[in-house]
Order: structure tokens, then C-alpha cells, then sequence
């Protein structure tokens, strides 16, 4: 616990995590509807709040995957805070308990300066896609609770810097969400999440062998919510991911930049066809 005389930051309890969430959607971030519950098995401990004078002031995700890699995410302060430091005060403590990990995070382009003065560095941009997109279904799809959960993980590492299997088990089992897997010739050769947020639906994560894999898993993720406006955000440094979003005729509408506080991640971008959220990475 960070405390002072008027500012005191603790670990969060799950209601709170929930209100953290509440927060992002009235700074228009669209979350999901059961993000809340998703966030937190990924590291309970590592859910801040700030308390200012007893009233809930500020928030901060500062996820441990692993002894080596962590994410910031989630960080808000409620607008009649603002300009008091508490911002910075609950971001030190967040770093401080990720300790020497390489931290990444999704931060507005805006803010690129400010987290560079906190160490961090440009990796590349992540460009939010949105648009009503017609679906169909594909014959290799399949349930990913239907997929051994030990594969399913297994990919989901060649994409992300870390061993997530808590927050995955959970993702793929949320309410109000479609989880799929493609299966060709036995393996596990992509998987993605559709879920319903507070306004349409997102898909992420959208991980696949190549540019056919993943429009075929995108469609069946699409025609799961039919009608709905479907969000993607895509590294550009995928330029296939890309070409995916635009061939589908979705429009960009936000970045943000994708930074590090080491080197990025020796992960297999050519997969990551659509990142699971800008708030855990």
C-alpha cells in the first residue's frame, strides 16, 4: 500500500475492478461487458485504486504475466481529480510492482513523450478498425472449448510475450462471447474471441497461421454477432492483418501506440491478426 495524508493507493477488490471498467466506458473506450471479471484472473494483485480523501480517484492495471513480463493498462483518473499528481502516483506504484519485467502498453499517441520519460520505447502502432462486416461459416471451425485446452495455450503463446493460461481460460468461457479455433490436418492453426462490449462487438484476439486462416475465422467470428458493428485493432505491423480489415471495408478510427520498456517481444506478429484489448495487450 503507496499511502499519504490525503492519497492512499491499494490493491483493488473485484467490485472495484468492476468500476474500473465502468470508468473506461465513460472515457469512451468500449469495454466488454464481462471484461471485469476476465481482467482480473489475469493477476488479481495486480489491480490498483487510488483513494483521494476516501473517494475512489484513480485506477491502474499493472499486470504480472510472469517473472518477466507485465502490462500497464486501465490507467484512468476521474476527471474531477485531474491535475493533483495522482495520476503519476498510481503509475509509480503500478511500475513499482512490475519491478525490472519489460512492461508494454497501448498509450494514445499523445502520450508518447510522457511514457518515454518512463522508460518506454516505440514498438509500432495498433490501428483500431470498425464496421459492420457479413460473416459466413467455415467448415474447419471449431469450438475452442472443444480444442485441448494445452494447444490452445500453446498458440496463444507463439503471440503473446507471456504464458497466459488463467486469463485465456476465462476469456474463451466469458458470457456474451463466441470463442473458435481452426483445425487443419489435427493442429491448432489459429483461434479468435468475439465478444459483445458496450456498444457492438470486438474480435481479439484473432491469432492465425496466415491471411487465409484468419478471414476465414474472422467471417465465422463475424456471423456469430450478425448485424452488429464488429471492432478489430490490428498491428500495422502486420500488413496482411491489415489488408484484412480494410478488405472487409471497415474503417480506421483510433491508434494507439504500442510501446516497451525493453526491446519488444520475439513474438510471431505475422500471426497476430487482431490484438486481444489495448487495456491487458
Amino acid at each position: 500500500m503507496d499511502r499519504s495524508e490525503d492519497f492512499i493507493v491499494r490493491t483493488m477488490s473485484a467490485s472495484e475492478v468492476a468500476m474500473s471498467v465502468e470508468w473506461a466506458a465513460a472515457e469512451g473506450w468500449n469495454p466488454g461487458r464481462h471484461d471485469a471479471r476476465c481482467f482480473r484472473e489475469a493477476d488479481p494483485a495486480g489491480f490498483f485504486v487510488g483513494i483521494w480523501r476516501g473517494e475512489p480517484a484513480a485506477c491502474l492495471a499493472a499486470v504480472a504475466y510472469d517473472e518477466h513480463f507485465g502490462f500497464i493498462g486501465l490507467y484512468i483518473v476521474k476527471p474531477e481529480f485531474r491535475g493533483k499528481g495522482l495520476g503519476m502516483r498510481i503509475w509509480q506504484h503500478g511500475m513499482r510492482y512490475l519491478g525490472e519485467r519489460n512492461i508494454g502498453l497501448d498509450g494514445v499517441v499523445a502520450q508518447q513523450a510522457n511514457y518515454r520519460k518512463s522508460g518506454f520505447r516505440l514498438a509500432y502502432r495498433n490501428i483500431r478498425y470498425q464496421g459492420r462486416v457479413g460473416g459466413i461459416g467455415c467448415a474447419q471451425v471449431a469450438a475452442a472449448a472443444d480444442v485441448p485446452f494445452e494447444q490452445l495455450l500453446a498458440y496463444d503463446r507463439r503471440c503473446f510475450p507471456a504464458a497466459r493460461e488463467r486469463f485465456v481460460s476465462v476469456w474463451i468461457a466469458q458470457p456474451d462471447a463466441v470463442a473458435l479455433a481452426i483445425i487443419d490436418a489435427g493442429r491448432v492453426a489459429g483461434y479468435g474471441v468475439v465478444r459483445r462490449c458496450h456498444a457492438g462487438c470486438k474480435i481479439g484476439p484473432l491469432f492465425a497461421d496466415d491471411a487465409d486462416v484468419a478471414t476465414g475465422l474472422f467471417r465465422a467470428l463475424a456471423s456469430r454477432m450478425p448485424g452488429e458493428v464488429i471492432v478489430l485493432d490490428v498491428p500495422e505491423t502486420n500488413p496482411a492483418a491489415v489488408a484484412l480489415a480494410e478488405g472487409h471495408g471497415m474503417s480506421s478510427v483510433f491508434e494507439t501506440a504500442r510501446m516497451y520498456t525493453k526491446e519488444a517481444p520475439a513474438i510471431a506478429i505475422d500471426r497476430v491478426f487482431g490484438v486481444t484489448s489495448f487495456e491487458l495487450g
